[in-house]
């Protein structure tokens, strides 16, 4: 079997609605291994528009417990059980994932059950989760082609939080999760062949409705600006960046690129939903549109 590394960002955007960059999550492939971090809002379309579903799912990893994160979990189960999976989801996650989806799950246990007994399907084993909190940065999973390790960032108040190293194929790439500039998730992406970072575009945002000045200063104190993310791919001496969890939605992509290029000299590419990288053959696909990086 010729070896596969593929990472496809299904969405791109973060909190604010939009109809093209759907809420966190990204999908990686290595060997026979799928792996979806994070369920954020229209993951389950995304992933049917991607080629699978929750049936091919091996392990779910969630980067940290914020709603435009985790908002779809629940439709991420139940639709699973839908697509026939027949195995239980496997879900790694930081302190507070157990809590959170025992809460989840109770919610919505009337619902649940009314389906299970309604529908007559043969198993209710999609319905079932192993949930494995972590604490440190040792690999949470190690297969013969694949090591997935946590990288400890920082997105105070929220704490902890995470971003993943994925090492498969000889390659390595990085997936920043929600982050300011972080000094360990540098050293931890060293000489990746892509760093997949988040960006908020530096003064994007303006005291308008319920917004404050104190308000908005302190969401971007906890995101990474549009004007560091070029530095922290240098520092870090990775081959490719690009860019997701893009605030706003609509940012400018040439503003985007220019303001990396400024302190990055490698490719950066502004990340779009459904946008795979092929990693073994250093390609981008996107639609009916494919190139080298």
């Amino acid at each position: 079997m010729s070896e596969v590394f593929n990472v496809t960002l299904l969405g791109t955007g973060c909190p604010a609605v939009s109809t093209t960059r759907y809420g966190a999550a990204t999908l990686v492939q290595a060997g026979e291994q799928n792996i979806l971090i994070d369920v954020g809002s229209g993951v389950t379309q995304r992933l049917v528009a991607a080629g699978l579903n929750g049936a091919d799912i091996d392990a779910v990893l969630i980067t940290h417990m914020h709603s435009d994160h985790l908002i779809d979990f629940y439709q991420f189960i139940i639709s699973s059980w839908h697509q026939s999976r027949t195995k239980p989801q496997k879900v790694y996650g930081p302190k507070g994932i157990k809590k959170f989806i025992k809460e989840t799950m109770a919610v919505w246990d009337d619902e649940r059950n009314l389906r299970i007994e309604f529908e007559q399907r043969t198993s209710t084993t999609a319905l079932k989760i192993e949930v494995v909190e972590f604490d440190s940065q040792a690999p949470i999973i190690q297969t013969e082609h694949l090591t997935v390790k946590p990288i400890q960032v920082m997105h105070e108040p929220v704490d902890p939080a995470y971003g993943f190293s994925f090492e498969a194929a000889g390659k390595k790439v990085i997936l920043s999760g929600d982050t300011r500039y972080c000094d360990n998730l540098i050293e931890q992406s060293k000489g990746a062949d892509l760093l997949i970072h988040e960006v908020f575009v530096h003064g994007c945002m303006e005291v308008t409705g319920t917004r404050s000045a104190q308000g908005l200063k302190a969401v971007e104190s906890y995101h990474t600006l549009s004007d560091e993310v070029g530095k922290i791919a240098t520092k870090a001496n990775v081959k490719a960046l690009a860019l997701t969890h893009i605030v706003p939605p609509d940012a400018d992509r040439a503003q985007l690129i220019a303001q990396a290029k400024a302190d990055f000299a490698g490719p950066v590419i502004v990340g779009e939903d459904l946008m795979r990288f092929d990693l073994v053959n250093r390609q981008v696909h996107h639609g009916e549109t494919a190139f080298s990086f």
